[in-house]
Formats: C-alpha cells, structure tokens, sequence
C-alpha cells in the first residue's frame, strides 16, 4: 500500500491535517433543532467479555437485528482477526442471548448493545469499556457499514501520524472525518471525557440526520481541542461530496481498504451492480457468498 498513489486522484488530498471549518447558517440551526430531535436514552448494554490487556485494539460495531451473521461479518472479523490486535465487538441483538457464536467465538472481549442508537452510541459504550479496564489503549474502530478490510491495515495504521485519524474526511457539511473506520490512540477516562459532547454516556440519537449533524460531522472539531486530528485522504466537497460512493470503486481498485455496502443497497443506483461485485471480487471479497445483500 502506497498512500502516496492516491495524489493521482485529483480530488483527493493524501496525509491531510484537520483545519476546522464554518458551517452555514441552515447547517447551524439544523444541528439546533437535531439537539433534541431523534435524542433517546443511553441503550441499554452489558460487557459480557471484558478486555484486559493494554495494547492496540480494534472496536468493531456489528448490528445483529435479526441475529444472523452475514457473509460481510464473517470476512470482515477474518480480515481483522488477522491483524493481530485483539478484538472487541460491540453486538447490537434484540437480548443478550441472540449474540450468534460466530460473533462470540471471535470476540477476544464482547459487549451486547440494545438496538437503539446508531453506531456513535456503540463506539461509546466500546471505547469507554477500553478506557475503564485497559486505559493508554490504542483502538482502530468501525462499524459494518462497509466490505472490509479489503486490504492489510497494517501499514495504513503504521502510518497514522494523529491522535485521531480517519481513513477518509470531507467538508461536506463541515471539515471532518467519516465515521466508518477510525484509529484513536491513548484511549483513558480523560480523553473520553474530553469527547463526551460526541460519545455521550447519558444518552444517545436515532435518527440519521441527527447522528449526522450531532455527532459525525463535529467529531473532528471537538477532537481538535483536545489533540491532533487528520486523515488519510481528503475530499474538498466542491469535488467531491462523499468520496465513499462517488469515488468508490476507483479508490478500491487503487487498494483502499473498504467498500459501503450500501453500494449494493440504496446506493445501487451509483454503479451497475456487476461492475460493484467485480470490483469487490478483484479484491479478495468472496462475492459467491453474497446472496441479494442489502444494507
């Protein structure tokens, strides 16, 4: 993997420091009214498996509604098993018990999580549990949003040089990271206070737009007060809204490590669905075990 590749991509921006951005007025009073809009109590939770060593981590979110692991599950938990770090999963089930054991036999520490709440409220709960029981951790987070990893993170994450980084970041909304994957070093109880405003223990959102505007698109801007923040490649939102969709397919054909699912979901609209699957096969996804996925 060669990060510096990517400049070939006129719209993307390799090795980029966070600077904060204004949003617009309709922005601001938006995110006003989203305070309350879609705000719900903490979800109910319970470490099932604690973690108990320091080190580096990865914090995967896997939200099980129906209980069933699917084939992007299974490959992504292979991928990061792989990577030698220990693995917690944060488990969204209907009860603890629906935990599947694909999930439980993978985990080396497991938490259950209530469905309520979007991924932000999962990423709490997870790196809270890391700060509490193996404080100075390192965690690599996301969520099963995407395929992947489609590559080896191992130099991807050799070269993180923030205390928070993103695999990709726009200014879309405003300047910020995307939520999907993320690495965060030096995980205690004093940074995790410091990124209460996003990762809230009292209480969590609902509703996309307000985990969007509360949460994702400010968690750069909060982080920056506190410690270095970048990401590894950056997308101006007058070339690009959302590199993730827009650029999918090139970016994962250059070697970037994840692909959204929803590409062959609600976003099946952006590429025929052939040239998504070929592209995921040429990387190493096993699109044999994709059976009319939807995400």
């Amino acid at each position: 993997m060669d990060i510096d590749s990517f400049s070939r991509f006129a719209a993307l921006r390799p090795d980029w420091h966070f600077t904060p951005s204004l949003p617009n007025w309709r922005v601001r009073a938006t995110r006003l009214y989203c305070r309350f809009r879609g705000r719900i109590g903490a979800p109910a939770h319970r470490v099932l498996t604690p973690p108990v060593e320091t080190g580096d981590w990865t914090i995967y979110f896997a939200f099980l509604p129906d209980g069933q692991v699917q084939p992007a599950h299974r490959f992504a938990i292979r991928a990061l098993k792989a990577l030698g770090r220990r693995l917690m999963i944060v488990c969204a089930t209907q009860e603890p018990n629906a935990i599947p054991a694909g999930i439980r036999d993978a985990a080396d520490a497991l938490i259950w999580k209530a469905l309520p709440g979007f991924d932000f409220s999962a990423y709490g709960i997870g790196l809270r549990t890391l700060a509490t029981h193996c404080p100075g951790s390192d965690a690599l987070v996301l969520n099963d949003s995407t395929f992947g990893p489609l590559t080896d993170l191992t130099p991807w994450l050799a070269r993180a040089q923030w205390d928070l980084t993103g695999f990709t970041a726009t200014s879309n909304v405003e300047n910020h990271i995307q939520s999907y994957a993320f690495h965060l070093r030096d995980v205690t109880p004093r940074r995790m206070k410091a990124l209460s405003a996003i990762f809230p223990a009292t209480h969590s959102y609902d509703r996309f737009w307000s985990v969007v505007l509360r949460q994702e698109t400010r968690f750069a801007r909060i982080a920056a007060r506190t410690m270095s923040v970048g990401a590894f490649l950056f997308a101006d939102h007058d070339d690009v809204e959302d590199p993730t969709w827009q650029m999918a397919l090139p970016l994962v054909e250059a070697g970037f490590p994840f692909l959204k699912r929803s590409l062959l979901g609600k976003l099946e609209h952006v590429a025929p669905r052939e040239q998504t699957l070929a592209t995921l096969a040429a990387a190493g996804y096993p699109v044999e075990e994709e059976i009319a996925p939807r995400a």
